[in-house]
């Protein structure tokens, strides 16, 4: 029988492949207000600010020794195998989880390896830095490609088909993040309400709020692995709840 699998990761799983987050301690991105970098009034004030803030994110994702770690690979296993359905849904904008295997991601926010028309909304493959001269060919006249990322104020991706697979999940997983910041604070609950199993997997421990049946607290990259060989096996994800 088909298993049907949704999953959630966030920052946690690409902090372990030496990816770098967004927010310093004090709050800020990289030193710079949220409104700075991460809105479009932002971009439009200053775009050469905000396209060297992406930029450099960018760079240091295909320069770097950065690269996928077992929990990305084991979800790539698990999207593989014909009695588990999965939709792997990441609100990382990097592109590890393709490094790692997997074939269908959808990035509800972005991702940084790509350009969008403003115009067209039309995508395109990054092979240099965002800026002037790095322009669409979809539009006459052509236009200057923005960050491929989801900023505050803009609508996530693909919520329409999101809900639909939560809708008919059997087990909803988060992976790196608490799942506590809308709209993805609300998958938890439409799982719960259709009897699916939750399980969330971070480092943190459990939240005496959180809406999630089971908690799993370690890294992703020794945990996830166990998990999708338990999923393989036909075990349940409550054996080894804390």
């Amino acid at each position: 029988m088909t298993q049907r699998i949704v999953v959630l990761t966030g920052a946690g799983i690409s902090a372990e492949s030496g990816v770098k987050t967004f927010r310093d301690e004090d709050g800020l991105w990289e030193s710079h207000h949220i409104e700075e970098v991460a809105t479009p009034e932002g971009y439009a004030a200053n775009p050469t600010l905000v396209e060297a803030f992406y930029n450099a994110r960018w760079q240091q994702l295909i320069q770097g020794d950065i690269a996928a770690n077992p929990a990305h690979i084991a979800l790539a296993l698990l999207e593989q195998h014909q009695d588990c359905e999965l939709m792997l849904v990441t609100q990382n904008i990097d592109n590890l989880h393709e490094r790692g295997g997997s074939k269908r991601v959808l990035h509800m926010h972005g991702e940084l390896a790509k350009g969008r028309c403003p115009q067209s909304q039309q995508t395109f493959i990054l092979n240099e830095i965002l800026g002037p001269d790095n322009v669409c060919t979809c539009c006459i006249p052509a236009q200057k490609l923005r960050p491929h990322v989801v900023w505050f104020g803009e609508m996530p991706f693909g919520m329409d088909s999101i809900h639909q697979a939560l809708a008919q999940c059997d087990l909803f997983i988060a992976i790196g993040t608490s799942g506590s910041v809308y709209p993805a604070a609300g998958f938890v609950d439409l799982a719960n309400q259709v009897g699916a199993l939750t399980l969330n997997i971070n480092l943190a421990p459990r939240d005496d709020h959180s809406e999630f049946q089971y908690h799993w607290q370690g890294k992703a990259s020794e945990l996830v692995p166990q998990l999708v060989t338990d999923i393989l096996a036909g075990h349940s994800v409550a054996h080894n709840q804390s």
